[in-house]
């Protein structure tokens, strides 16, 4: 019963430190200007007067696009690489 629950033991802690899960894939952060043509014209559409000031490529593809409107407000679009548009905050 003792090497059980020290197996046991050594088991969960094991898990703890080393996580259940796999690395989360992260955004990756990319310059204006190296964002497609069509996308930045896609996101220029869909939010007139917003001046972009970031931009991230998803791990699935996707481009994030980021700016303020002209009262301030942040503003945020996901665009997929055939220039659908995925979500506008």
């Amino acid at each position: 019963m003792r090497a059980m629950m020290t197996a046991l033991l050594l088991s969960l802690s094991a898990l703890a430190l080393t996580g259940c899960g796999g690395k989360k894939e992260q955004k990756t952060t990319m310059e204006l200007k190296d964002v497609p043509p069509e996308i930045m014209k896609v996101a220029k559409e869909k939010l007139p007067g917003v001046t972009f000031d970031a931009a991230y490529k998803e791990p699935n593809g996707d481009y994030e696009l980021r700016g303020k409107d002209k009262t301030g407000k942040i503003r945020e679009i996901d665009i997929k690489p055939d220039g659908t548009v995925g979500e506008i905050e």
